[in-house]
């Protein structure tokens, strides 16, 4: 009987030591329910296993096959080119192996029914005609990434009954989260639930609430509550598995209309055709370190 190819999921990475764990706990859940299957989790930046060391645990044990997803929301800059030069990188450390790649996870049916119920968590006796949602994702110097997060908002709405949902982005795109409640109120809303376009906690979610706290104070006059973050859900569990079926069948089905590297958005046109590096921005404070600058790798997302 063939061995069914091994699982890696791909990670951020966060300096926050509780949001690591989540995702450590998280890979190793989907171990226990997947027992037919060897898993194995690791980061691209920030926190430990890099990467590399997962694909190394799962070459030592026997490993020559495995399909990697990566634990994101959006497709930007480390789905479409970090993860797909560090995995090539790894192919040449171990030849013999081979890998298929997945596609992100959002924004899907299953994580907005999760995210919901985040709103239904806080709403209380708020009628849901009467709130406005801001939904905050994470922010990205690639307009396709942010248009993604504009696209989960809009599916967010439709036909749930909300007054309306808002976007805004906590690092490196606008408007920020005070930005994105201004917003909120000129459009008329008084009640505003915040809620993190998030997988797990880590240091841009506590900012988006620490964010929306400040705001909220310098404004009393409209009601605001923030929501969690979707969190190791079985929606969440499930939905890896299948972005891993997806990858075994070759279905990646990654929408391209958008993207910078085929593309020449206005502003954009220089990265039309652009060798991805497995460089590794932004960091969650919203700099950029520049790492593995010369090795360069054509643009591997799934085309």
């Amino acid at each position: 009987m063939t061995t069914a190819p091994a699982l890696l999921v791909a990670g951020h990475g966060t300096r926050d030591d509780a949001g690591a764990e989540a995702f450590r706990d998280f890979v190793r859940e989907l171990g226990r329910r997947h027992p037919e299957l060897t898993v194995a989790g690791g980061f691209i930046e920030l926190s430990p296993p890099p990467l590399g060391e997962a694909v190394t645990e799962l070459v030592e044990q026997g490993v020559r096959r495995f399909a990697a997803v990566p634990l994101m929301l959006v497709s930007a800059g480390h789905a479409k080119g970090d993860i797909p030069a560090a995995l090539a990188r790894e192919k040449e450390r171990h030849p013999g192996i081979s890998y298929t790649y997945g596609r992100p996870l959002g924004p899907h049916p299953s994580l907005l029914a999760v995210l919901e119920r985040r709103v239904d968590e806080v709403r209380g006796d708020w009628a849901r005609e009467d709130v406005t949602v801001l939904l905050v994702g994470r922010g990205s110097t690639d307009p396709d990434a942010n248009a993604e997060v504009h696209k989960a908002a809009r599916l967010f709405w439709e036909g749930r009954g909300y007054a309306g949902v808002e976007t805004a982005f906590v690092s490196l795109a606008a408007p920020d989260v005070p930005g994105g409640l201004d917003r909120c109120v000129k459009l008329g809303a008084r009640r505003v639930i915040v809620l993190p376009y998030f997988l797990f906690t880590g240091i841009l979610p506590v900012r988006v609430r620490q964010q929306a706290e400040g705001w909220a104070a310098a404004h009393p006059e409209v009601e605001t509550r923030c929501a969690d973050v979707i969190g190791p859900e079985p929606e969440l569990l499930d939905l890896v598995m299948e972005r891993y079926r997806e990858a075994l069948k070759g279905d990646l089905r990654m929408n391209c209309d958008s993207c910078v590297y085929r593309i020449a958005l206005p502003g954009f046109e220089d990265k039309v055709g652009l060798p991805q590096q497995p460089h590794f921005h932004p960091d969650d404070d919203g700099h950029h370190h520049h790492h593995g600058a010369g090795h360069h790798h054509g643009h591997a997302h799934a085309h």
